[in-house]
């Protein structure tokens, strides 16, 4: 289930995109409003959280130009805690309002509640070949059978079923997983790969996680 996340604020589109990663929804990111219609349009998410405070195309525009033609749910963010502005928003048809500052648990719990009353549901396990993982629980099985995994091997397991046959970079696999800002080095990350890759070839799935020279990592068949 994938969400589109709108803010002009890289900071704090990253600190959404991270919460929302963390309750198990895959997540679209855009800076502006231009972006954000040809996300929607092209990516069809199940959930837009747009920001009312963008350049150029402000919020209020972006849900309007949405709306003529779909009825994905939208959840706005908004500095301003005037009351015109959520009976605005809400009269162009948003299904809910956060004002900033805002905890990430609560976005993440109206997210949950919007979807709910849509009759959406999120995405609660995964699969890939043999492999099930359960995000709420935190838990993996191969081939039915649990596999016991470390909370940064459990997450970097995530993040390839979220692409499964995608290549991701070493760079973008330490910044999920520490932060664009840390100072985690390769050797780090090949010791948590090294022993992912053990553990579910153990269990049976011996491709599991493929490394190919000069383009990146993925998540292999696990057939």
């Amino acid at each position: 289930m994938s969400i589109l996340v709108v803010d002009d604020d890289a900071r704090l589109r990253d600190l959404v995109r991270i919460a929302l990663e963390r309750a198990g929804y895959q997540v679209i990111t855009a800076s502006d409003g231009k972006i954000a219609l040809t996300h929607a349009l092209r990516e069809e998410p199940e959930l837009i959280v747009l920001d009312v405070g963008l350049p150029e195309m402000d919020g209020f525009e972006v849900c309007r130009k949405i709306r003529a033609t779909s009825e994905v749910p939208i959840l706005f963010l908004t500095a301003r805690d005037d009351e015109i502005d959520r009976i605005v928003g809400l009269e162009l048809g948003a299904d809910d309002y956060v004002t900033k500052p805002f905890s990430p648990r609560e976005l993440v719990a109206r997210v949950r509640a919007i979807l709910k009353r849509m009759g959406g549901v999120a995405q609660k396990t995964r699969h890939q070949g043999q492999i099930t993982l359960h995000v709420e629980a935190r838990q993996v099985e191969v081939a039915g059978a649990n596999i016991a995994l470390t909370g940064t091997e459990f997450s970097l397991l995530d993040l390839f079923m979220k692409s499964p046959g995608k290549m991701l970079s070493r760079a973008h696999l330490v910044a999920e997983i520490w932060g664009a800002r840390s100072e985690v080095s390769d050797r780090t990350l090949d010791s948590h790969l090294r022993n992912l890759r053990r553990k579910l070839s153990d269990a049976g799935c011996p491709d599991a996680i493929e490394t190919v020279h000069g383009q990146g990592i993925r998540l292999g068949p696990c057939t």
